[in-house]
């Protein structure tokens, strides 16, 4: 999370590396402009991974009364439920590779937002912050009725706002513990001025799907190929009229809703009656009311070094171990907290 993370937060680091003020890096999936041009050589180093190398199953879930259906990505067979939602452009297997490392203690579901990945919705375009928690609750209610697990929320930048709003909600009794990943109010808020310049300035055709790989990596958006190899896939669609593969998402087309993404995030988060921790690229992303409430020891924070925006894709180990440690600090199983007192812990 940037200092200003709790919102739209840069999904790109490489922008900092590059001397670019924090304001104005990106709060999209690879939004940002190569600092090389891609090589020639991409072949297998860049091919494309399948889902089913991380987790166990994949399925489409009909919302009753609706025409949308949302693809979901599920791992693990007992303890809590960590339900993880992606980022602005990314998709589910944005949590591909950390899965497989979580599932081993934990389940593990990963969504593909409205407007994203294999999801398809009669309203591809509204991302608005009701909307998308709308969804959320929807998507548990169908996986698991009146009687769901243990739930951590998991929200990487846009959806790491999502999971926010969705906990502040207290519409699910068994939630337990709340995570999220590289997103401040403060930085957030501040780099939605330059989004649209930085959405237009990234490349947006690709020959192929190898290629697509190749520059989210050189590019910045994602320092780890393994996990590029498979996430990148799912953002892309191929365009027939342009014989190329394009972004799947139209983030440009959705500027309307992306202040409500983060503004008041930081209280918001704050006010969240469950555990909770905060994950960051950098120290300095701390806005005012969470530097505040960090010292009132309200949230854990934990500054993830050597990587980018999407620390789940770039240190995928580092990141289940983080999660899983959350878990175990509270006390957080299949039915909840197993101790009686940990849940009203102030965090």
């Amino acid at each position: 999370m940037d200092s200003s993370h709790l919102g739209a937060v840069p999904e790109d680091d490489a922008s900092a590396d590059q001397g670019q003020p924090q304001s104005q890096q990106s709060a999209f999936a690879f939004a940002s402009l190569p600092h090389r041009p891609p090589s020639q050589s991409s072949q297998k180093k860049y091919s494309p991974v399948g889902w089913n190398e991380y987790f166990d199953r994949e399925e489409d879930l009909v919302i009753p009364e609706s025409n949308d259906s949302f693809h979901v990505y599920t791992a693990g067979e007992e303890g809590p439920v960590v339900f993880c939602l992606h980022g602005g452009g990314y998709s589910g297997l944005s949590f591909a590779l950390s899965a497989s490392k979580i599932k081993e203690k934990a389940r593990v579901v990963a969504v593909d937002l409205r407007g994203h990945g294999k999801s398809c919705t009669e309203n591809e375009l509204d991302l608005s912050i009701e909307t998308l928690c709308n969804d959320v609750l929807a998507i548990l209610k169908r996986m698991y009725g009146e009687s769901p697990p243990a739930i951590v929320l998991v929200g990487h930048s846009m959806g790491g706002s999502v999971a926010v709003h969705v906990a502040a909600k207290k519409a699910l009794p068994t939630m337990a513990g709340l995570v999220v990943v590289d997103v401040v109010e403060g930085t957030a808020m501040a780099s939605l001025i330059h989004m649209q310049k930085i959405l237009s300035s990234r490349m947006q055709h690709f020959s192929n799907i190898d290629k697509a790989v190749e520059w989210s990596v050189k590019g910045g958006s994602l320092r780890n190929i393994e996990s590029a190899r498979a996430s990148v896939p799912s953002t892309l669609k191929y365009d027939d009229s342009k014989n190329c593969y394009i972004y799947r998402t139209r983030l440009e087309e959705t500027e309307q809703y992306w202040r409500g993404w983060y503004e008041g995030l930081s209280d918001i988060f704050l006010s969240c009656p469950v555990p909770k921790l905060l994950l960051l690229a950098g120290a300095d992303r701390l806005d005012r009311s969470l530097t505040i409430g960090q010292m009132q020891g309200k949230f854990q924070m934990v500054v993830v070094r050597h990587t980018g925006h999407a620390i789940q894709e770039d240190v995928p180990d580092e990141f289940a171990s983080l999660i899983l440690n959350f878990l175990s600090r509270n006390r957080i199983g299949p039915h909840g907290v197993q101790i009686p007192g940990i849940r009203s812990w102030k965090s």
